[in-house]
């Protein structure tokens, strides 16, 4: 039924503080609802210009004499996959690693990058694990040196469908402490998180996980990281916003567009 106007109203818009225009830290856009949109299946955040990798040589240029350290779920496996899949320069290491599992290195010798990637420590649903593999990511974090050519992306959700929030929340408080300590020995080290995103719930997957599970997980996460300088994307956004199905693996136009959103946090914009 159509629900008439009781009678003639007004919008006041108030200009965004200067300072805040293009400020992409967690700390400013976690509370921000929509957090962006999609035009011609590119990611527009509301709070910065995000910069568009579409050719390998951006992302080679951006990533010239750094170390990136991607640590989490199969979610930000999908990260290291495009980028040695799209970047031919950047050739991986076979270290005889389980498939879903790692760990995995791929290195530029060119131009000086080091890709490495390792799933976080249990719970985890993959396949067989050796327990020598079994590293958790606080403790990953306690061995980098950090600096200004040093990257971190984490992405700590999926596993813990099945578990209580407070089994959640100690190991964020773990991660968190790590992350902290980082930024304070290494201030210029960039340290991003990637947040949970919708799913398919099929029959079996609907027996341990659910969006709205996932949702606590991911207000938890969000809080948890605000206010200590760490950058944010936001996955649950930019799969929830787009046309094609729900996947906890999503399609490749929106990983592409997760990689342009975390280089634009590595390389960002002048201003």
């Amino acid at each position: 039924m159509p629900i008439n106007s009781s009678g003639p109203d007004w919008v006041t818009v108030v200009p965004r503080r200067k300072k805040e225009s293009n400020n992409s830290k967690l700390s400013q856009g976690s509370g921000t609802f929509p957090s962006g949109h999609y035009y011609k299946d590119q990611w527009k955040p509301r709070n910065f210009k995000i910069r568009q990798f579409n050719d390998p040589d951006n992302i080679t240029e951006c990533l010239q004499r750094k170390v990136v350290y991607l640590f989490g779920d199969s979610t930000i496996r999908q990260w290291f996959e495009y980028l040695t899949a799209f970047v031919p320069d950047l050739v991986e290491f076979n270290l005889g690693s389980p498939k879903n599992v790692g760990p995995f290195l791929a290195v530029d010798q060119k131009h000086n990058i080091l890709l490495k990637y390792r799933c976080h420590g249990p719970p985890i649903r993959f396949t067989t694990v050796f327990s020598s593999e079994l590293h958790y990511v606080a403790n990953e974090l306690n061995g980098i040196v950090g600096g200004k050519n040093t990257v971190v992306a984490i992405a700590v959700w999926s596993h813990f469908s099945t578990f209580p929030l407070e089994v959640y929340i100690r190991r964020l408080r773990n991660i968190r402490r790590a992350v902290v300590q980082l930024l304070d020995r290494s201030p210029k080290t960039v340290v991003v998180i990637r947040t949970a995103n919708v799913q398919e719930l099929g029959p079996e997957a609907s027996l341990f996980s659910s969006d709205w599970y996932s949702f606590q997980l991911d207000t938890v996460l969000r809080r948890m990281f605000s206010g200590i300088g760490v950058y944010l994307v936001d996955a649950w956004e930019m799969t929830l916003a787009h046309y094609l199905p729900h996947k906890l693996h999503p399609d490749e136009v929106i990983v592409k567009n997760q990689l342009d959103m975390f280089l634009s946090f590595v390389c960002p914009l002048e201003t």
